[in-house]
């Protein structure tokens, strides 16, 4: 990195200070990236002006080792897409997917057999691009113990699955204790009014930063990412795998705090010294 600070990353000074996924990685069990790729209000500004969109990807691939899929939430892709995007990915590169509303949303995960077979059809097309599946429940859905558990049992296995809870009513023991006893991760995320805070639930761990100064906006403040980036480089020590996502796309924050946060996960890692 050049001596620009990162908080002042855009435009050119992007292009000229490229951060590559495996020059940067901090740790061998975290990933961090944006949630999506493709917003034209990017452009200028991560992406070149002049850059075809055709090509946004590849450009994204050079900086991160993961995106996390929002547009699978709200229009299920075909199978064929699925492939493409896999086809489009480098060797190491993970995609982590976000399950159909249908499910989550319009079903609040009744009867979740059909609805999950037919996304798992799409899906296993990444192959072993295929990071975490993401489940992300309404808000003002209140805890529903014994649907959650049928759910949970009709989840292959085989796959990484977190959910995200948007009421704080799900913020219980005794659905942490079913997390916990089906491999699902809790997803971490600032959401106002149903924030989880920092906890590990599950075998892994996933992080949404969705809240910035501003809903899915603002600029992280450097407290707030110092404070994520001491607790995750904690989590990564002890064997936890970390996944990362910035949903503060508005403004071409993502990317940027993206890239601060790794950056200050690389510090405090290489500043620890290795065990005798």
């Amino acid at each position: 990195m050049s001596n620009v600070e990162l908080s002042e990353l855009s435009g050119e000074t992007w292009q000229r200070d490229r951060i590559r996924a495996g020059e940067t990685r901090p740790h061998r069990h975290i990933r961090i990236g944006c949630s999506g790729w493709q917003y034209k209000h990017w452009r200028g500004d991560f992406y070149p002006a002049e850059l075809a969109t055709s090509r946004w990807f590849a450009h994204y691939a050079r900086t991160f080792d993961t995106v996390e899929i929002n547009n699978s939430f709200y229009r299920l892709p075909p199978p064929e897409t699925f492939a493409k995007w896999r086809e489009q990915a480098p060797s190491r590169f993970l995609y982590a997917v976000k399950a159909s509303r249908f499910l989550t949303h319009m079903k609040k995960l009744k009867d979740p057999e059909e609805p999950l077979v037919r996304f798992f059809d799409g899906a296993r097309q990444l192959g072993s691009r295929l990071g975490p599946v993401l489940y992300q429940l309404p808000p003002r859905w209140p805890l529903n113990l014994e649907r959650f558990e049928n759910f949970l049992r009709a989840l292959p296995r085989g796959y990484r699955h977190t959910v995200e809870f948007r009421d704080a009513s799900w913020y219980d023991d005794r659905v942490y204790e079913l997390l916990r006893r089906y491999r699902v991760a809790l997803c971490l995320h600032d959401m106002q009014g149903s924030a989880t805070g920092k906890l590990v639930v599950g075998p892994f761990i996933y992080v949404r930063f969705h809240f910035g100064t501003k809903k899915y906006g603002g600029r992280y403040p450097d407290d707030r990412l110092n404070e994520w980036a001491e607790w995750l480089a904690a989590r990564a020590r002890e064997g936890l795998h970390v996944f990362a996502y910035f949903n503060n796309d508005t403004g071409g924050h993502a990317p940027r705090d993206a890239v601060r946060l790794r950056q200050r996960i690389s510090d405090i890692v290489s500043s620890i010294p290795p065990r005798q």
